[in-house]
């Protein structure tokens, strides 16, 4: 199955939930991103149960921390 992943073409198993790619694609405190498909945000708790089909599109969005400026 085809799907892409931050705009890279990926081709994954069936049956694959959100939980799954994000081990799939080794993201590093997958407890801090965020995950949009078909550009809507999918809620943490329905990671496992939200399964990718065929042509789904998904971004993963890191919480980036801010700091301050020296003025």
């Amino acid at each position: 199955m085809n799907i892409k992943v931050n705009g890279e073409a990926k081709e994954i198993k069936d049956g694959v939930s959100v939980t799954d790619m994000l081990k799939i694609e080794n993201v590093e405190m997958p407890d801090m991103v965020s995950v949009q498909l078909n550009g809507e945000f999918v809620e943490r708790e329905n990671f496992p149960k939200t399964i990718l089909k065929e042509n789904d599109e998904i971004e993963v969005l890191y919480f980036m921390g801010g700091g301050s400026f020296g003025l």
